[in-house]
């Protein structure tokens, strides 16, 4: 079947499907943060924080919030990084589907500043949070354009400091090396059918430059990393408060 990469899918992958629960999605949260981990995915957030928190003063409260925060396994990384240099830290990962959520707190039981909520993105509950830092990890590609140019716009009002985006590259290297490795390795039927469709459904540089022209967004930085990840670095320049 011939599969065109010129614009952005708009197939719903599986895991868009709130209900999810129990072996399905938990076999898939496992083996992303397996893929997130040995294919370099959570250095290419956690090298971005780096780079934006390393000017605040260690002992100054910074609020984090991580969207579409699946097992949670990135908060824990950066709780474990926060307690090395002693930084005092919250983080707060959301996520819409409840049954995953549970699953993030169960994982994350043992770390006291690490809090979870049901949280959709676009609900005026979560649009009248304020953080210091906003991350999101293979998150964005789920939502179209104009969802995008929205949430993009609502998150330079809510953020502080910085929004860090890590999301696919849709390059036709990037879906069939994907779809291969998943067909032998996986033991997830979601992620043999989400993972290449996720490729389908990311970006090109052309598509994140319209999208933050629309929202208004121009203090970026915009940065290709292997394999096959965007890392956007947004600078909201609000003020950071001591909360």
């Amino acid at each position: 079947m011939w599969v065109s990469f010129s614009q952005r899918s708009t197939a719903n992958e599986i895991m868009d499907d709130f209900d999810l629960h129990d072996d399905v999605v938990f076999q898939t949260l496992r083996e992303l943060d397996f893929i997130n981990h040995y294919l370099g995915g959570n250095d290419v957030t956690l090298s971005a924080l780096e780079q934006l928190w390393k000017p605040i003063p260690k002992q100054l409260p910074v609020s984090i919030a991580d969207l579409g925060c699946g097992s949670g396994e990135l908060l824990r990384l950066i709780a474990k990084k926060a307690s090395r240099q002693n930084r005092n830290i919250t983080l707060t990962g959301m996520d819409a589907n409840p049954h995953i959520i549970d699953y993030a707190r169960n994982q994350s039981r043992d770390l006291a500043n690490i809090n979870f909520e049901v949280m959709n993105v676009f609900s005026n509950e979560f649009q009248s949070n304020k953080f210091d830092f906003v991350l999101a990890t293979l998150f964005f590609h789920h939502f179209s354009d104009e969802e995008l140019m929205h949430l993009f716009a609502s998150l330079k009002k809510q953020t502080r400091i910085g929004v860090i985006i890590n999301d696919l590259h849709r390059h036709p290297l990037a879906y069939y090396s994907i779809k291969w490795l998943t067909f032998i390795f996986s033991k997830s039927t979601m992620v043999k059918y989400d993972a290449p469709l996720s490729v389908l459904r990311a970006f090109k540089r052309k598509d994140l430059r319209s999208i933050l022209e629309k929202a208004g967004i121009e203090n970026y930085q915009l940065k290709w990393k292997w394999a096959f990840r965007w890392q956007l670095i947004i600078s909201c320049q609000n003020k950071l408060s001591s909360h």
